[in-house]
């Protein structure tokens, strides 16, 4: 980060007519600055995606609950789940708009230990998030091009979507953020048209012909899906140091991007029950299908176009808030100086982008399932470790400003967490039956929190005084 307060002290050993002069180009390197800051509707627009992606991955709910019953779940989700969540963030966002975001909140709270553990959750979890976003672009890709599905053809694509994708990371934050705003109304566009249309086919596809389905989530999977599709807001704090006025910004883009993400669920499949259509037809990736009956090919290519944007985004973005985990923890020495090294120009954690990227890349062939579990597991432990920041900063430090604050007081920081909580203790209870390795994903997910704790202890045993000297360490260009 350019440190203008050292240049400015040069000026003043020149005499005056040299002083007017030198002063110029820090204006500009202020300027430059401020211009690769991320504003509200950038933010949103790269929150929605690190969230939701669009309306895909809601056919499930409709199949389990029925339209009413899913409309319910879609409504009731984010106000007991997420607009919890987001105050939360908002206060500890706009209170500590610090670089690596959550990570920073709860080291600053409970200290290196329970910084060290949040930020491995994350890390950790990703491994089963990332690989997915490209197999996902590729699958919608063979929808339309089946040419794709043959050999490396797949594999290579997926790789191109996460080179593509670190490029567009090193260029900057301002660059994706523009790049998540287009894709959003890109990908809305069909949905739009599929809300327009549907009065028209009302009641018309009560007795349509769809292929067989295959899913078996009944009411509960399809609250435990809207759990996941409303998951990861604290994503966006990641980048706080990178965003205008970030006390003021954060609690408005995340009660916007609330807003929007249920929005975008809940007036698609709104639309969808006026024209009759039995919920039994819906199914993972039934959307296309669904736009071919209410507006024909042209439509249902729209909607393929929109899952490839739509995992584009989602990786993109992502890769955008997990970078700058390893970026914040070498700036504290809890990992090698190297991953504090940004671009000159973008002052992107161009190390943390590429290796990170590289490890994504290592598991396109994997073919990971997404794992309900392990993801809500990982997610809900670092989740919880964010809401016990919230309370014990508001008993350690309670003159921290906080430009927004969660009504209620101490009390109110405690209760906005009961719901979100005890959501998750209830999906991880009624999803143990996946397995991982011949083991329930339960136990797998305990052995991925337990390797945390270990790997905290390897990394204090070979550098107990941390990865650089006792000064911090500048974050090298």
């Amino acid at each position: 980060m350019v440190r203008v307060s050292r240049l400015r002290r040069k000026p003043s050993k020149l005499p005056t007519s040299v002083t007017t002069h030198t002063q110029r180009p820090i204006i500009a390197v202020v300027s430059r600055k401020k211009s690769i800051r991320l504003t509200l509707w950038p933010l949103v627009a790269a929150t929605f995606f690190m969230v939701s992606g669009g309306t895909y991955g809601t056919e499930d709910i409709v199949h389990g609950a029925g339209y009413g019953r899913a409309i319910l779940i879609l409504l009731l989700t984010p106000l007991l789940w997420s607009l919890p969540t987001a105050f939360m963030i908002g206060e500890l966002s706009s209170a500590l708009p610090h670089e690596g975001g959550y990570y920073a909140w709860v080291r600053r709270a409970m200290g290196n230990f329970w910084g060290f553990q949040e930020a491995w959750l994350s890390l950790v979890a990703s491994v089963f998030d990332m690989a997915i976003y490209p197999t996902l672009f590729v699958a919608y890709l063979v929808r339309l091009l089946p040419w794709f599905s043959h050999g490396y053809r797949a594999i290579m694509v997926g790789l191109a979507v996460v080179i593509v994708c670190a490029l567009l990371n090193i260029a900057g934050v301002k660059v994706v953020s523009t790049t998540s705003l287009w894709l959003f109304f890109l990908l809305s566009a069909p949905f739009a048209l599929i809300v327009l249309l549907s009065p028209w086919k009302f009641g018309t596809l009560a007795n349509a012909v769809t292929a067989p389905t295959t899913s078996s989530v009944d009411i509960i999977g399809g609250l435990l899906i809207a759990m996941w599709n409303y998951m990861g807001w604290d994503n966006a704090s990641t980048i706080a140091a990178e965003v205008e006025r970030p006390q003021r910004t954060y609690p408005r883009a995340m009660l916007a991007a609330v807003v929007i993400v249920s929005l975008s669920y809940i007036i698609p499949v709104a639309a969808m029950w006026m024209t009759g259509l039995a919920p039994s037809a819906w199914e993972t990736g039934s959307w296309a299908e669904i736009a071919s009956l209410v507006g024909g090919p042209l439509l249902r290519v729209g909607l393929v176009l929109g899952g490839m944007m739509s995992a584009f985004g989602m990786f993109n973005a992502l890769v955008m808030s997990y970078s700058r985990l390893p970026l914040a923890m070498a700036q504290d020495r809890m990992l090698p100086r190297a991953f504090a090294r940004v671009h000159a120009h973008s002052r992107a954690p161009w190390v943390a982008i590429i290796t990170l990227a590289i490890c994504w890349a290592c598991c396109l062939g994997l073919g990971f399932e997404r794992l309900v579990t392990i993801d809500i597991l990982l997610y809900g432990t670092s989740l919880a470790l964010e809401f016990a920041a919230l309370v014990w900063l508001r008993v350690r430090e309670p003159e921290l400003p906080r430009p927004f604050r969660v009504p209620g007081g101490i009390f109110g920081a405690i209760a906005v967490g009961v719901f979100p909580i005890l959501l998750l203790g209830f999906s991880v209870l009624r999803s143990q039956s996946e397995q991982v390795l011949g083991m329930s994903s339960f136990a797998f997910g305990m052995v991925l929190i337990g390797a945390g704790v270990l790997a905290y202890g390897l990394n204090t045993a070979l550098k107990p005084f941390g990865w650089t000297s006792q000064e911090k360490a500048e974050p090298a260009a």
